[in-house]
């Protein structure tokens, strides 16, 4: 019985990775008019294939490409190495899918280019460029839920009237919170700030720092900066900011 069962499950596995070879890569996403998914040309197999100009609901993400990670389903997970490329910038994953819903990426890379069009929320004043390097990114039922690694935005500006360096940035995240939240801190610029940014559950986030101008602060910034209150004795003032994605 033992044998009969090895070999049946051997067959099975067979089976499905002949499937996942050589079965057309329009199986992987849905088409039509209601789909959230939508891609201008489908090529190569759901064992490794390309998506060219990939848009998710309504907005164009680029060309996405993928190859299939069958040890993963000895973890009944599905996954597969990912990398996207646009106009705006590059990046690359090992995504996994569970069984119970759960969508983690790992060995997250990519550089972007600040884009109000890739990143909804984004003031379309502000300018820069962002880098990320992470080892864990998850979600369960389209909610954040752990999130370990290093963001930095570079070289920032607020466009808005006259160009206003607003510096380089950087936050990180040490995983295994119920609320991812992270330290943050300044990579040099006008201004001088630390402190935490705390991602929530219902998309939202939460910045709690002091902030400082430096000599180099251009004087609308300073000027910005009164409004936040009298500096303490230390010259900082609190810088609280909420809002959602």
């Amino acid at each position: 019985m033992k044998r009969t069962l090895w070999i049946s499950l051997a067959g099975v596995a067979a089976f499905l990775a002949i499937l996942l070879a050589r079965a057309p890569a329009e199986w992987l996403l849905p088409s039509g008019p209601r789909a959230a998914f939508h891609c201008t040309s489908l090529e190569g197999s759901l064992w490794s294939g390309g998506c060219s100009g990939l848009t998710v609901q309504g907005a164009s993400l680029g060309d996405l490409a993928w190859s299939f990670a069958p040890g993963e389903l000895l973890h009944a997970r599905l996954g597969a190495h990912v990398t996207l490329a646009s106009s705006a910038g590059r990046a690359s994953a090992d995504a996994a899918l569970s069984a119970g819903g759960l969508l983690s990426a790992r060995n997250v890379e990519a550089d972007l280019t600040l884009d109000p069009r890739l990143l909804r929320g984004l003031p379309r004043e502000l300018h820069g460029s962002a880098h990320a390097q992470l080892a864990l990114l998850a979600f369960k039922d389209g909610a954040l839920t752990d999130l370990k690694g290093t963001i930095e935005a570079h070289n920032l500006e607020d466009r808005a009237g006259h160009v206003t360096p607003l510096g380089s940035y950087a936050v990180s995240f040490p995983g295994g919170t119920a609320e991812p939240t992270g330290a943050i801190h300044d990579l040099g610029g006008p201004l001088s700030l630390k402190g935490t940014l705390r991602l929530t559950r219902q998309g939202g986030y939460e910045l709690d720092a002091k902030v400082a101008p430096r000599p180099q602060a251009s004087p609308e910034l300073t000027n910005n900066l009164n409004m936040l209150g009298s500096p303490d004795a230390a010259g900082e003032r609190q810088l609280t900011i909420s809002g959602s994605f």
